[in-house]
């Protein structure tokens, strides 16, 4: 199956791979609850600014060369940046 393939590769290669490429403070990972297809992928920066910086950088290209190579179109992607502007600890 795709996913447990996936979600091997993704959890022991990719995600370790570009928490160092990207210099993020960490990175996270999940599957959807409401489509057990659609998977995300969270980096945390120390600013937007930091999280831009990524796009268009060798690291990006050469972390998408790599899944390219391992997925091809089988996997759908997209990215997104979203900077917090409140958090809220209890």
């Amino acid at each position: 199956m795709i996913e447990d393939a996936f979600d091997r590769w993704y959890g022991e290669e990719h995600l370790p791979d570009a928490l160092k490429a990207f210099g993020a403070r960490r990175a996270w990972r999940g599957w959807s609850d409401a489509d057990a297809s659609v998977h995300y992928a969270f980096y945390e920066f120390e600013d937007a600014a930091r999280a831009r910086a990524i796009e268009g950088s060798e690291a990006l290209r050469k972390l998408v060369a790599e899944f390219d190579r391992a997925w091809g179109d089988k996997v759908k992607r997209s990215r997104d940046i979203v900077e917090a502007v409140q958090t809220v600890v209890g």
